[in-house]
């Protein structure tokens, strides 16, 4: 696991540390005093907040690192609800007996909802966010077996073929290309390894309000997005009445669920964190399974299927097919390139 904030000695699995690469000259990482450093190039990779630091800044991921500050514990797991495990499994199509003692990457992982799942089930999670919400998962997982990195999915830090899983929940759709980002992610796995993704589905029509609020709304400070995203509590009670009308109630809640789009969650704080998150990204596009697969097949992805949320996507990498020895007799005869 990652030190905590304000602790300058950095503990890191010897699993981890022999997949994490420079990402200048691709030389192996080492532990050092305040973060890790090259054993290349000397290149050195701070150790900021509890997390290893492989970017300079959030970039578009601002908002993300607000509300997951705000919003740090919100979707972790209780005695009362498992609804992130829940929610895990129909992501993914992941079983408990899937992870045991595997190593995962968790692609955006937040403030670790998810790899708090994965660690329960017995993998060794390395987990990466573009955004300071890196910080809030480290603290989240501490004495879990987890490390936690600040890293961007378009120059990850890690040697190909590194991991026995990997997941994306709801985070390639927030990247400028979803498709590209998603490319990114096969390389890294072992032959043999599954991968699966979650993103927002194009095939819904409740959310073209959504886009054109969308294009203020993102561009608003998050502190004054996320009060404002409380009005959703009071217009939640409204539906609720309205859908006790007979007759015109129900066509009059959908009109307004249509003109004034957010999330239908009975827990006022999940409400709330939904609708944030649905109109602060600065990026958020839609796909199709028709996309989705494409991008598994492109990357030489099989056994694809699809899981129970649209659009959840799993496939695995083909195991490499072991090199046949020749006998000692036999001589082939170099073949010129078909034209």
């Amino acid at each position: 696991m990652t030190g905590s904030s304000g602790d300058n000695q950095l503990q890191l699995p010897e699993r981890v540390i022999s997949v994490l690469r420079c990402l200048s000259c691709q030389s192996q990482l080492e532990p050092d005093q305040n973060g890790l450093i090259c054993a290349g190039c000397g290149r050195k990779y701070p150790l900021v907040n509890g997390v290893i630091r492989f970017v300079d800044a959030q970039q578009y991921a601002g908002s993300f690192g607000f509300q997951w500050h705000v919003h740090a514990q919100t979707q972790l797991d209780t005695h009362e609800s498992n609804r992130s495990e829940r929610d895990f499994e129909q992501r993914t199509g992941f079983r408990p007996q899937d992870l045991v003692g595997k190593l995962v990457l968790d692609v955006g992982c937040g403030m670790g909802r998810f790899a708090d799942v994965a660690t329960r089930w017995g993998a060794q999670v390395v987990g990466i966010d573009l955004s300071s919400a890196a910080g809030v998962a480290a603290r989240n997982l501490a004495g879990r077996d987890a490390a936690i990195f600040q890293a961007d999915v378009f120059s990850l830090p890690f040697a190909p073929e590194s991991f026995d899983a990997i997941y994306s929940i709801g985070v390639l759709h927030h990247t400028p290309d979803c498709e590209c980002a998603f490319k990114m992610l096969p390389g890294l796995l072992k032959p043999g390894g599954r991968i699966a993704i979650w993103v927002y589905s194009r095939y819904h029509n409740w959310y073209k309000m959504s886009d054109v609020y969308r294009k203020v709304t993102r561009r608003m400070p998050p502190r004054l997005l996320h009060s404002l995203c409380y009005g959703v509590i009071p217009l939640y009670a409204v539906h609720k009445v309205l859908r006790k009308i007979p007759l015109v109630g129900r066509p009059a809640s959908g009109l307004l669920a249509y003109a004034i789009p957010f999330a239908f969650d009975e827990d006022p704080k999940w409400r709330v964190l939904d609708t944030f998150d649905w109109y602060s990204p600065w990026y958020q596009s839609k796909h199709t399974y028709e996309e989705v697969f494409r991008w598994f097949e492109d990357s030489g992805l099989e056994d694809l299927h699809v899981i129970l949320q649209p659009i959840s996507v799993a496939g695995r990498k083909p195991l490499k097919v072991p090199a046949v020895s020749l006998p000692k007799e036999t001589h082939l005869e170099a073949q010129p390139c078909a034209e």
